[in-house]
């Protein structure tokens, strides 16, 4: 059966799902958009994403052309339509069509474009979960406000292409000599004493819905945690490195351009992080 997607209104097959050639998502990337996991058939972790999504159409000017329980309510029914256990749904919001190609925001009430589809992925028993990922590291060559979770993301393309041609399952990006972050994914690393460094949230990487719970999950549990940048020298000298999203949950790195993380292979504390994590994606889901 053809998967059904949700465009401005209407449940449509997905081969029909179709946007104007004049809407500035795809002339311009002016949108944003959001990827939540599904686990069970239900949604993980969703209220963190949909306030994500608020404060980033916020911070682009870009109204919602739906309440936030509304877009939930679709976000459901589409999991419900297409039959989907274990997945991820994808949203996206877009300025909308204008008559023309104007640079400027559009002057006439243009109704914002809302799109969503799901697709199936076990994110549980991944095999790489088992296993880790290698990783590249890449310069970062994007804008300055990585905060908003925009859909111009040729950089991301960029740097994912790179990691696939070198065999590798994600691409670190690297300015000023630190570690910002994954191409699709918040990153960590877990120092010879036991403390778990990550990133500290500013306008230079995307603030991670699973990097947000994965950081709570660690300080419940008495567990220190650092929020600060760190180089690949340190990733390499670490106990473990390892990424986070909604596409992944926890994924252990044990290779970083090549060389060995430790031992090669997924450390207990990246095991320990992904068994909790999944355990509050369960307890937590709607």
């Amino acid at each position: 059966m053809e998967q059904i997607a949700y465009v401005n209104g209407e449940y449509v097959p997905l081969s029909e799902a179709k946007v104007s050639v004049l809407d500035r998502g795809f002339l311009f990337a002016d949108g944003i958009y959001e990827v939540a996991a599904v686990l069970d058939g239900k949604l993980i972790d969703n209220e963190s994403h949909l306030a994500r999504l608020e404060r980033s159409v916020g911070e682009i000017k870009l109204r919602l052309p739906e309440s936030l329980a509304r877009i939930q309510e679709i976000q459901k029914e589409l999991v419900k339509r297409n039959n989907v256990e274990n997945g991820l749904v994808y949203l996206e919001v877009t300025r909308g069509a204008d008559t023309g190609r104007d640079f400027a925001f559009p002057k006439n009430d243009v109704k914002p474009t809302l799109i969503m589809f799901t697709s199936v992925k076990d994110i549980v028993n991944a095999a790489s979960a088992k296993s880790g990922i290698n990783v590249i590291t890449v310069p970062d060559i994007r804008w300055s406000r990585r905060d908003i979770k925009s859909v111009a993301l040729l950089a991301q393309v960029l740097a994912k292409q790179a990691a696939a041609e070198a065999g590798a399952g994600e691409a670190w990006m690297i300015e000023d000599g630190k570690v910002t972050e994954g191409g699709s994914s918040s990153c960590f690393i877990l120092t010879q004493d036991d403390v778990i460094v990550t990133r500290q949230n500013g306008s230079e990487i995307l603030p991670g819905c699973t990097r947000k719970a994965v950081v709570k999950l660690a300080e419940e549990r008495q567990l220190r945690v650092e929020e600060r940048a760190f180089s690949v020298d340190e990733a390499l000298a670490a106990k473990e490195a390892f990424i986070t999203s909604a596409s992944l949950f926890v994924q252990a790195v044990v290779s970083i351009d090549g060389k060995k993380v430790a031992d090669g292979k997924p450390g207990p504390m990246t095991n320990r992080l992904r068994e909790i994590y999944v355990d509050f994606a369960r307890a937590t889901a709607v």
